[in-house]
Formats: structure tokens, sequence, C-alpha cells
């Protein structure tokens, strides 16, 4: 179960702790004695609500957060996003070309790399292929073993995969 669904149900959450990565704590601003406005740059699966926690704890008090704004998720930060008021007018209606972004966009922080057209019909078709022969003319290092790549074959996205074994794996077909 999701520990927010057994706090809510006032039930005894008991998390285990992890390792999480935090690039950047910067304090933006002390409005007054009681709050604390912070800019924070972390790595994936870290909460904003348990690192307020240990942070007041680590300074030998209690804390936690009033408002939380997301400026960033991965490559795409505010620039890139719909305002609010502009999608509510967009309704159900078609998405002009200005607010839809590429699917290359989308997968621009996994490491891509490149297939021939006869691998790409292998890995859609669920079937892996052999990882050496891709590695031999693509970027396909040792960091990207055991991580997921993005294929691509002749420009086109076929399949989010992962370098297993001497092989890369669909994890996700792309019929684009």
């Amino acid at each position: 179960q999701r520990a927010y669904a057994l706090a809510r149900a006032e039930q005894t959450v008991d998390l285990a702790a992890r390792t999480v990565r935090v690039d950047r704590i910067e304090l933006v601003e002390t409005p007054d004695p009681d709050h604390a406005v912070f800019d924070v740059v972390t790595g994936k699966g870290v909460y904003m609500r348990s690192l307020a926690r240990d942070m007041a704890a680590a300074l030998g008090t209690v804390g936690h957060v009033a408002a939380l704004r997301r400026l960033a998720v991965g490559p795409f930060g505010e620039t890139e996003a719909i305002p609010l008021d502009k999608f509510r007018t967009l309704g159900h209606s078609a998405v002009p070309q200005e607010y839809l972004l590429s699917v290359g966009a989308a997968l621009a922080g996994i490491p891509a790399i490149s297939l021939t057209e006869a691998e790409a019909r292998r890995l859609q078709q669920g079937r892996p292929i052999a990882a050496l022969p891709v590695a031999s003319r693509s970027s396909l290092t040792q960091a990207a073993c055991g991580g997921v790549v993005y294929a691509m074959a002749c420009g086109r996205p076929v399949a989010l995969a992962q370098v297993r074994g001497g092989e890369i794996r669909p994890l996700r077909i792309l019929n684009l």
C-alpha cells in the first residue's frame, strides 16, 4: 500500500531509510522567523516533505512544507509548461503545434542507441537483440548496462529498452 494512503487512514507508516541524491539546497529567503524558502535540486525519488522533516530534525526542531512548487522535471522547466489559464481555454480542442514537443525532446535525458532496420523490427516484435553489434557502432557504454536506453532507427524512435546480459531487451515499444 502507498504510504500516503496509510497516513490518510491514520495508520502508522514506517518507511525504511534509503539513499537519495540531493544536488543542491539553497536558502532563497526567510520571510519571517518561522518560515524559509528553499530551492532544491535532487535526483528522482526524493520526497520534499521528508527532506524538510529531516532537515528540521537535524537542526533539532520540527518543520513541515507549507507550499511546494516544482520548477522542473528532467529536461523540462517552467518555460516549456503551458500556463494553466491557456490550458483551460484549449479544453477538448486540438492542441496547437506550438505547445507540442517531439518524442525526442521527452527522451533527451536517456542515452540513445542507433539500430539497423532489422534490429528495430526485432525489438518492436518484443524480442531482444545482441548488444555487441549495437555497441560497436553506437554510444552504448558500460554506464548504459542495466540502464534504460532510447533505441532509434533512421532517426525515428523505436523503443525504450534495457541493456542486460549482453542483450538489449525492449521495455516499451514506440509505434510512432
